[in-house]
């Protein structure tokens, strides 16, 4: 993997390059960020430049603080090995370092151990609690505070790796680097809208991606827009949204029609069918909050959305525009019953599963009804 020199990627590019040589090798660092692709890019260059592969079942350990106390994890790291010369030990869940009650003797413990650290060890702190934005300067208050608190406690034994978000341009040009150390030419407008697509998720990023190179790999090594729309997985999600936004104005021909589309556009098919059931759930689901907190423009739709929960850049806009269609709470709570049911009949192997989604979409498109009240008898008789 080339090591591009962009913003984004600059701690990370500093702890891989301090690693690498024993004499600007610190005793224990934390890894402060929950950027999942920034940390496996740090574990697997400190695995490259520490742990040889034929003695990495002695080198490596993984430790987590809700099972292990952290006196436990010193001792490991105090003790040398006779199966390995170097010790590499990651600790996750920092945050319960940090719970209630003041930990004295935890952190005592700590200190006693880094002012006489083992030479042939390293502490690897994981702290994936705190989210820490492209621009520090924007970190949420909370986060703030603990990251203060971390390297007020931790800062003057160990080097802090920040695991920021990656700016959107820095990963757009990470993508032509990354494709041109593999021989293959990314188009820059192809890069952007695979970034796009993502929302910038650089471990989604990475891995469509990967199978971008090993789809062009037998072709001219060359990655078009055309690619990226074909076979990138969030492309395809732009069909999920046109399909929404034709039930939402109760287009049934067209959601039909696109429907079919998404389907022959599925690797698996009709056997995708589950797959796109939960996307139309999720969808639904964002649009009702969306609804109900009033949401007019995209800037505020990150306020109300939490991250794992959130759209593709590209839909925000349309999915406040599809959520205003729906006159209240109860239309788009009826959607989500209806694909509920379908998950249902579809999870007891019906003998025709198109047919179980082509009555779901006419059903979702339907114009709304708002039927009398007509009694029910139902408890009466069964009293």
């Amino acid at each position: 993997m080339p090591a591009p020199l962009l913003k984004s990627f600059a701690s990370s590019d500093r702890f891989l390059a301090e690693i690498a040589s024993s004499a600007t090798l610190r005793p224990g660092y934390v890894l402060l960020g929950d950027e999942a692709f920034l940390y496996q890019r740090c574990r697997q260059g400190v695995l490259a430049a520490l742990a040889p592969e034929e003695a990495r079942d002695f080198s490596l350990h993984d430790f987590d603080l809700a099972d292990t106390p952290i006196f436990e994890v010193l001792d490991c790291a105090q003790t040398p090995s006779l199966m390995a010369p170097f010790q590499i030990l990651f600790v996750r869940n920092l945050k319960l370092l940090y719970g209630r009650g003041t930990k004295k003797a935890e952190f005592a413990a700590i200190d006693a151990y880094f002012r006489s650290p083992n030479p042939q060890a390293v502490l690897l702190f994981v702290a994936d609690h705190l989210r820490i934005p492209t621009d520090l300067r924007k970190m949420d208050y909370q986060d703030k505070e603990r990251y203060d608190r971390i390297r007020e406690t931790l800062g003057e034994w160990c080097g802090m790796v920040e695991l920021a978000r990656v700016a959107e341009s820095d990963a757009v040009r990470w993508v032509t680097l990354e494709a041109e150390a593999r021989g293959i030419r990314f188009d820059p407008d192809a890069a952007r809208e695979l970034v796009d697509a993502l929302g910038a998720d650089m471990m989604l990023v990475a891995s469509e991606m990967e199978k971008l190179c090993l789809y062009v790999s037998a072709r001219e090594h060359h990655i078009t827009l055309g690619d990226v729309e074909t076979m990138v997985l969030a492309a395809k999600q732009r069909s999920l949204y046109e399909l929404t936004d034709a039930i939402s104005q109760h287009d049934r021909t067209r959601a039909l029609l696109l429907l079919h589309g998404l389907l022959n556009a599925s690797d698996g098919g009709e056997d995708a069918a589950i797959g796109h059931l939960y996307m139309l759930a999720r969808t639904f689901r964002q649009m009702l909050i969306i609804l109900e907190k009033n949401v007019r423009d995209s800037r505020a739709i990150w306020a109300v959305l939490w991250q794992g929960f959130r759209m593709p850049p590209f839909a925000a806009e349309d999915l406040i525009r599809q959520a205003r269609r729906y006159k209240s709470r109860r239309e788009l709570t009826r959607a989500l019953r209806l694909v509920a049911k379908a998950d249902l009949e579809l999870r007891s192997s019906p003998a025709n599963k198109l047919l179980v989604l082509e009555r779901l979409i006419l059903a979702l498109a339907a114009e709304p009804t708002h039927p009398t009240y007509t009694p029910i008898h139902q408890f009466a008789m069964e009293l």
